[in-house]
C-alpha cells in the first residue's frame, strides 16, 4: 500500500483552505491532513481539527491560543500559537506538501520557511511572487523546493507547459472574468455598492480576492506571479477578458501554435492537481460538457475604467520594491473598501499615489522588503484618512 501524502493547509479556513480539505475528503486513500493553520477563525479551526485529526493546528492570534488548546484537549493534537510557530511547524519532516494559501503579504514568510525546508509548495498566495519573487525562485532552487501553481489561471499556463520547453514561449494569455462592473461606465462605476462588489459572477472566493478581481488588480498580481513562475518578460503578458470562465489561461508557442486549459470554474481542480501532480486522479469533478459551453467570448480589458492593471504592469516593469508597494497599499485599500471607508474608485487612487511616491529600491534584501511593506500601508493609511 502506497503512503498518504501529508499536507500543511495553510489559512485552512479560508476559501482556498476549506476547498482543498474538500478535495482531501474526496481523495481519503490518497491524501491526510498533516497541518491545519488559522489566524483569527479560532471555531472553525476547531471544528476542521475534530474531523481531520491533524497532528498539528496554528492559531496565530495568540489570544486565540487557550481556547483551541481547551478545545482540542482530549484530541491527540499539538496546538501552537503564534507566527513563529507557524514558520516553524512547516518545516516538519512529516509533511510532503505545504499548501500556502495565507492571504496576502502575512503569508510571506511561512512560504519561504517551507522552500528552505525542501517542501514541494502548492502556491495560492500570489503575494508571496508580487513581493519577493527573484527571493523565492532563487531559494526555490537553491532548496529543491518545488512550486505548483494552484492560482487557477497560473495551473493552466503550468498544465500547458509540461513537455514543453519553457524557451518556446512567445506569449501567455493570462484570462479574466472581467468581474461584476465589465460593462458598467465610468459614471457608474463611482456609485457600485460593497454588496455588489462581493458577487462575482463566476468564482467563490475569499472577500479580498473578490474585490481585486472587480477592480482588476487580481489579474495584475497575477502577471506579475506568471513573470517569476515561468520566466518571462512583461511584454508576453497579455490580459483576455473572458467572460465565460471556461479558458483558465492559454500559452501561445514560438512556432504559431497556442495550447489552452480548458474546465468549469471550480478551484478544486487546480487544488487536486497541485496535490496529485504529477499524476492526474479520478474524481466527480470531471463534469466539463464542451456542447453545453459552445460559445466562448475574449475581450481586451478597459484600461480606462479599471487603471489596477496598468498600475500592477507599470511596477512589475520597474520591479525593485515597487511590487511590495503596489501590494501593500492595494490590501489597505481594499480593506479600507471592505470597511466602507473610501469608494470603489478610490482604491486604484490610493495604489497610485502610494506608488508614485516611493523611495525606489532596484535589488531589495528581505528586510527592504518588510520595511517597504510597512511604509507603504503607513502611507496609504494616510491618504484614506
Amino acid at each position: 500500500m502506497n503512503k498518504k501524502i501529508s499536507i500543511a493547509i495553510l489559512g485552512s479556513t479560508g476559501s482556498i483552505g476549506k476547498q482543498a480539505l474538500d478535495v482531501i475528503s474526496k481523495n481519503e486513500n490518497l491524501f491526510q491532513v498533516e497541518v491545519l493553520t488559522a489566524h483569527s477563525n479560532s471555531s472553525l479551526l476547531i471544528q476542521q481539527s475534530i474531523k481531520y485529526l491533524p497532528n498539528a493546528v496554528v492559531i496565530t492570534n495568540e489570544l486565540e491560543y487557550e481556547y483551541v488548546k481547551n478545545a482540542l484537549a482530549k484530541y491527540n493534537i499539538s496546538v501552537y500559537a503564534g507566527k513563529d510557530a507557524l514558520n516553524q511547524v512547516v518545516t516538519f519532516s512529516t509533511i510532503d506538501i505545504v499548501l500556502s494559501s495565507i492571504v496576502g503579504f502575512a503569508g510571506l514568510e511561512s512560504t519561504i520557511s517551507a522552500i528552505k525546508a525542501g517542501k514541494k509548495i502548492a502556491l495560492a498566495n500570489k503575494e508571496s511572487l508580487v513581493v519577493a519573487g527573484n527571493i523565492i525562485i532563487e531559494l526555490s532552487k537553491q532548496y529543491n523546493s518545488p512550486i505548483i501553481p494552484v492560482d487557477s489561471e497560473h495551473s493552466a499556463i503550468f498544465q500547458c507547459l509540461v513537455g514543453e520547453n519553457t524557451n518556446n514561449i512567445s506569449k501567455i494569455y493570462l484570462t479574466a472574468s472581467g468581474g461584476p462592473f465589465r460593462n458598467l461606465t465610468a459614471k457608474e462605476l463611482e456609485n457600485v455598492t460593497l454588496k455588489d462588489a462581493l458577487l462575482h459572477p463566476k468564482w467563490q472566493m475569499g472577500n479580498k480576492i473578490t474585490i481585486d478581481s472587480a477592480t482588476l488588480m487580481n489579474k495584475g498580481l497575477e502577471a506579475i506571479e506568471a513573470k517569476w513562475l515561468f520566466n518571462i518578460k512583461p511584454e508576453q503578458i497579455e490580459i483576455v477578458v473572458h467572460p465565460e470562465s471556461i479558458i483558465h489561461s492559454m500559452v501561445k508557442f514560438t512556432d504559431g501554435s497556442t495550447k489552452a486549459q480548458l474546465s468549469n470554474p471550480d478551484m478544486r481542480i487546480p487544488i487536486q492537481y497541485a496535490f496529485s501532480f504529477p499524476k492526474r486522479i479520478n474524481s466527480e469533478l470531471n463534469n466539463f460538457d464542451i456542447f453545453a459551453n459552445n460559445s466562448l467570448n475574449f475581450e481586451k480589458p478597459n484600461l480606462i475604467n479599471f487603471p489596477s492593471l496598468n498600475l500592477a504592469f507599470y511596477a512589475m516593469e520597474k520591479a525593485g520594491n515597487l511590487p511590495c508597494v503596489l501590494n501593500a497599499a492595494n490590501e489597505i485599500a481594499v480593506n479600507a473598501f471592505l470597511n466602507n471607508k473610501i469608494k470603489f474608485t478610490d482604491i486604484p487612487k490610493i495604489v497610485e499615489k502610494t506608488l508614485y511616491n516611493f523611495n525606489y529600491i532596484k535589488e531589495p534584501s528581505l528586510s527592504d522588503l518588510i520595511e517597504t511593506d510597512n511604509i507603504a500601508r503607513e502611507i496609504s493609511l494616510k491618504l484614506i484618512k
